[in-house]
């Protein structure tokens, strides 16, 4: 089969970078649904529960693009599997984890590699090339997600290694997950792609939650729990991949990665909105700094090439042999 990745990728940009900050910054309702039961179900289980509900949404679209599937080769399927048991599965677990470590800031520190894994698997692997200017979006762009993460900019230090491990191995989940979703939007459409990313990740949760029953959680789900789900999986859950799929057919990984950076900022802004949390000068800084930069990155794209945000398309080297 010949590989559609080289001249798909060279598709105008668009508003695909605005569909992926959009789809992006849906994952920022997550407290919404979420900061409730997280009291009561442990995370594990709570993220199984919103797959069971997702494949059950999407199986019926996975089988109306089982042609898609079929075409898919081995490397293909070694991204699926990454996308699927790693990136929607195993880095939810692994990031939580982290938490339960009893240090906040270092999950949130090094969760901030994510765009420079992103950026440099996308060079490998899809043959995105950097220009200078993109240098300028991606400071910009992690300076202000940093700012955003602490109240206390100078106060932050890694303070053990385990969490520090978990944290690493959840950015790095998902920064490929950036870069393998955006070869695999060549070969499967975006709805196709996400009901087969939920099919993948349902199986590997569900070995998780069985590994421990005691801790399941489940026998003590109630109704309000199973709404609260629901609308945490249709939610930050489809709606938001569906778009984010969309988006990334037409949007080089690197740049994508940092129109992700949406989800921190509609994250802190509904914390303030809805939660009365309080925000120090610092970060108000890092959100006007983040907004800007994804403003800035969008009406670029608008110009229909990659290179109006900093990004150069050559011969991608992930591609069947």
């Amino acid at each position: 089969m010949t590989n559609r990745n080289s001249a798909d990728s060279r598709l105008p940009i668009s508003g695909g970078f605005l569909l992926v900050a959009l789809g992006a910054a849906l994952w920022g309702t997550d407290a919404l649904f979420r900061r409730g039961l997280a009291l009561d179900l442990p995370a594990a289980t709570l993220v199984f529960l919103e797959h069971v509900i997702l494949v059950a949404v999407t199986f019926p679209i996975l089988l109306r693009g089982r042609s898609e599937v079929a075409t898919l080769g081995r490397i293909d399927w070694l991204a699926a599997i990454v996308i699927g048991a790693g990136s929607s599965a195993l880095a939810t677990v692994m990031f939580t984890a982290a938490f339960q470590y009893g240090d906040p800031t270092t999950p949130l520190l090094l969760q901030k590699v994510q765009p420079l894994i992103a950026v440099a698997a996308a060079s490998l692997l899809l043959g995105e090339r950097l220009l200078p200017r993109f240098a300028g979006f991606l400071v910009a762009g992690l300076a202000g997600a940093y700012l955003i993460a602490f109240a206390d900019p100078t106060n932050v230090s890694v303070a053990a290694v385990t969490p520090a491990l978990l944290a690493l191995g959840a950015a790095a989940f998902w920064g490929l997950g950036t870069v393998l979703g955006r070869h695999l939007t060549s070969k499967l459409s975006f709805s196709t792609l996400t009901a087969l990313r939920f099919a993948i990740a349902l199986p590997v949760l569900g070995l998780v939650v069985g590994i421990r029953p005691s801790e399941s959680g489940l026998a003590s789900v109630t109704g309000p729990d199973l709404l609260a789900v629901v609308l945490l999986a249709f939610i930050p859950g489809l709606a938001a991949l569906l778009l984010y799929y969309q988006g990334l057919r037409s949007t080089p990984a690197s740049a994508a990665t940092l129109a992700e950076l949406s989800f921190p900022l509609s994250a802190v802004s509904l914390n303030y909105l809805v939660f009365g949390t309080t925000l120090s000068a610092t970060q108000w800084i890092g959100m006007a700094l983040l907004a800007g930069t994804i403003t800035v990155m969008t009406w670029l794209s608008q110009r229909g090439n990659d290179e109006a945000i900093g990004v150069r398309i050559t011969e991608p080297v992930l591609s069947e042999a």
